[in-house]
């Protein structure tokens, strides 16, 4: 399976003690290194509990990946972390079937890892993921946010649901609600509730470096923010420069039946949705006026769904960083 994800600059098998990449191979001539790291949370307590092991996996590239892209960087290579406490190894199987998946998805090389088995540290049948990304982008193309300006356009890309952010509180009201994971989803029923939670984090790389080479030298895309921990209204501020926010408009893309289910069952107040789930968007990017249709065009032709949900504006001091217009009406309605 890591095999299978070989790519130009990857050397040498796994098994070693370290594994090795040739970043001239890979066709870089003055490249600044990005790393990133990440894990998939408690979202693995429901692929244990149900034995669905084969998508973890992904969650677990992509939260690292999609990471290292809002910098402007190609993910190069991949290493991950599977602990527990007895080795299975058909769970071992699956789950690094995911990561072959999740770095093919995002075109970089599975070139190691760990593997532990710490007896009377994890329960029967837990384990644990940690995953690790590192990636390139030549000097001078590094997307730091310091472009972004006044009347920039926000772009929202469409998430694959909830990705891997928020389990704690989802398992919660599952739990609450009675709901077992063999049973058909509320929000989805043509397939059980455990099922159609377990589906993984959309990885946007392919997409994002396309567009990110199309508007070379152009203006093109300023700033990107992985919307994760911290929803729309945590992410968002942290690609703005000093003195800047974004208005959005809270009815400008779709949002997937699970987040409504989950504020309908949980009686959660829509400040709360913003900043602890991505609500339909696991990307954003702020482009100039000039260049977003261009940006928008390319990122469509590379299979996301993409909309305009708003523009960046001066912001006064103690003034929140992202307001969301009409946010309240749209769960109501």
């Amino acid at each position: 399976m890591a095999g299978a994800t070989a790519r130009p600059g990857a050397m040498g098998g796994i098994g070693g003690f370290g594994g090795l990449f040739d970043l001239a191979a890979a066709g870089y001539s003055d490249p600044i290194l990005v790393a990133a790291t990440d894990g998939v949370g408690t979202k693995l307590r429901i692929a244990i509990e149900t034995g669905r092991h084969r998508t973890v996996g992904i969650d677990l590239v992509a939260m690292c990946v999609n990471d290292l892209v809002v910098g402007g960087a190609e993910p190069l290579f991949f290493l991950d972390y599977f602990g527990t406490g007895r080795l299975e190894p058909h769970v071992a199987a699956e789950v690094v079937e995911g990561i072959a998946e999740g770095c093919r998805r995002a075109g970089c090389a599975l070139i190691g890892g760990e593997t532990a088995e710490l007896p009377g540290l994890y329960a029967a049948g837990d384990y644990d993921l940690a995953g690790f990304a590192v990636g390139a982008a030549e000097r001078g193309r590094v997307l730091t946010g310091e472009a972004v300006a006044p009347g920039d356009i926000v772009l929202g890309l469409a998430s694959d649901g909830l990705h891997s952010n928020g389990f704690s509180l989802v398992r919660m009201l599952c739990a609450d609600a009675g709901i077992g994971w063999d049973e058909p989803a509320p929000f989805d029923p043509a397939r059980p509730l455990g099922e159609a939670l377990l589906t993984p984090t959309r990885i946007y790389v392919r997409s994002v470096l396309a567009a990110l080479n199309r508007n070379e030298g152009a203006g093109g895309i300023g700033a990107l923010a992985h919307i994760t921990g911290g929803g729309l209204t945590g992410n968002i501020p942290r690609v703005l420069p000093p003195g800047l926010g974004v208005d959005l408009d809270g009815g400008a893309w779709p949002i997937p039946p699970v987040f409504g289910w989950l504020r309908e069952t949980g009686r959660l107040d829509p400040a709360e949705m913003a900043r602890t789930f991505n609500c339909g968007l696991g990307m954003v990017a702020i482009a100039a006026p000039d260049a977003a249709g261009d940006a928008e065009a390319r990122l469509r032709e590379r299979g996301e769904t993409v909309a305009r949900i708003g523009t960046v504006v001066p912001r006064d001091a103690g003034a929140p960083a992202v307001r969301i217009a009409g946010w309240e009406d749209r769960w109501r309605a």
